[in-house]
């Protein structure tokens, strides 16, 4: 499978089998994220895999979304320097997180897993069910599983909607 297929062809799932994801499939996914890059190379975070079912489940409910506990694995990332700003005046963790998020996703769709970035759950409660220390932030949850679904495709907008040349237009 080349890049831009995976790239259309990758859906967030909400349904997994009760397969448990390979550990060498998990390597390969972790290894993705290892290599993104990150503002001066610093990779101020850390990945939590979560395997155990009961753990699973807590997060599911600090997250209101119960098709996480079905997932065999979550993956929290976690920011270990939630305070410093890049330049530009954005936070650097949430570009660095989201570059090597985006690197799991894409690498766990051309092993045949599926994922779903996870944004919206208790920052407070998964802390404390990862023990998390509170100086620093989980900034995504990343379910990860053999997909038991195969959803349609999203409508995209033109993308002479979202591209401008030279200035904001």
């Amino acid at each position: 499978m080349d890049l831009e297929q995976i790239i259309r062809e990758r859906r967030s799932i909400r349904k997994y089998k009760a397969d448990p994801v390979p550990d060498e499939k998990l390597n390969k996914i972790l290894e993705a994220a290892r290599l993104a890059p990150s503002a001066h190379n610093s990779q101020e975070w850390k990945f939590i895999v979560v395997c155990n079912a009961e753990i699973r489940k807590k997060i599911s409910i600090a997250a209101g979304q119960d098709f996480i506990a079905g997932a065999p694995v979550v993956i929290a990332a976690v920011a270990l320097n939630p305070e410093d700003v890049m330049s530009c005046e954005v936070p650097t963790y949430a570009v660095d997180l989201a570059i090597a998020m985006e690197h799991m996703v894409l690498q766990a769709h051309s092993e045949s897993l599926g994922t779903c970035w996870i944004g919206a759950f208790n920052q407070e409660e998964v802390k404390e069910i990862l023990k998390v220390p509170k100086e620093y932030k989980i900034v995504a949850l990343l379910p990860i599983g053999v997909p038991d679904e195969t959803p349609p495709s999203k409508p995209r907008k033109n993308i002479a909607e979202i591209v401008c040349w030279e200035e904001f237009q």
